[in-house]
């Protein structure tokens, strides 16, 4: 296919402002190498979308991949990829990348040269925690990690202090790090479903969590909840921040009763006889 019939198929997308390119069907098993000159490219989507189109996936990303200089918004979902190439973090201008419905369980530790990334899907995947190659990407706001293999999560968490939207459903949590109570521009968060049985202390920071019912609202339920209690979770950052207060209260008495105690006020001996 001639690079002049390829840039006819160049459109304008009016949500992100750009110029895009669109693979369907045959196309996501035999990618037209010319796609790979078209440098102007700002949007590049290789994600099925019909029915009819899933037989028809991606198998790898193609390497020459890293000529799309000036790719804003890259489109991997929904393929049948099980690495993402070196070559994907030389594209230093995205802000949007998809990688969702795939079979990946890393990324490429050049991943952190994305600074400019500022939108990451990699929902149902088999990660079993967030990479650490995610959390040094510091100008993060939306990263959804629902649906995958996740255990645990690294303290680092706690370098994305512009993260605003956090998606962690349907997971094996059992337990959040300290660090993410660091991440204070939190307005959603995406908890449900998994295995958490307390939250860490210092979850009342996030005071701009959402708690209401609406669609982009936070979100605890199908936990087994002890520490706070889920009734009091469900009432927001004020009242777990509450919570915990009050609990730090009745320890700080108990140890001042034990100290008593210990103490005693018995009379001290002496060398005399009764």
């Amino acid at each position: 296919m001639s690079r002049r019939h390829l840039r006819l198929r160049i459109d304008y997308d009016p949500f992100y402002k750009g110029k895009r390119m669109k693979l369907r069907g045959k196309e996501l098993t035999e990618i037209p190498i010319g796609i790979f000159n078209l440098t102007e490219l700002e949007i590049l989507d290789m994600s099925p979308q019909r029915e009819s189109c899933l037989n028809f996936r991606l198998m790898e990303v193609p390497r020459e991949i890293r000529k799309l200089s000036n790719l804003r918004v890259l489109c991997l979902d929904t393929n049948d990829l099980t690495d993402i190439p070196t070559e994907v973090c030389f594209l230093r201008n995205l802000e949007r990348l998809s990688i969702s419905n795939n079979l990946l369980t890393s990324l490429p530790s050049e991943f952190t040269q994305l600074q400019k990334l500022k939108s990451l899907h990699m929902a149902n995947n088999y990660f079993d925690t967030i990479p650490l190659e995610v959390c040094n990407l510091e100008g993060l706001e939306f990263l959804d990690a629902s649906d995958n293999k996740i255990r645990s999560i690294p303290e680092e968490i706690g370098f994305l202090t512009q993260l605003v939207t956090l998606g962690l459903l349907y997971n094996f949590l059992e337990r959040l790090p300290d660090g993410m109570c660091k991440c204070v521009r939190l307005r959603s968060l995406w908890l449900g479903k998994n295995k958490l049985q307390s939250l860490p202390r210092n979850f009342g920071r996030l005071r701009e969590l959402d708690w209401t019912d609406y669609q982009n609202s936070s979100n605890l339920e199908g936990n087994p909840l002890k520490h706070p209690p889920i009734d009091i979770a469900r009432k927001g950052p004020e009242e777990i921040a509450n919570y915990f207060q009050l609990n730090d209260e009745i320890d700080s008495w108990q140890e001042d009763d034990e100290d008593e105690d210990q103490s005693g006020t018995s009379l001290p001996m002496t060398n005399g006889s009764f």
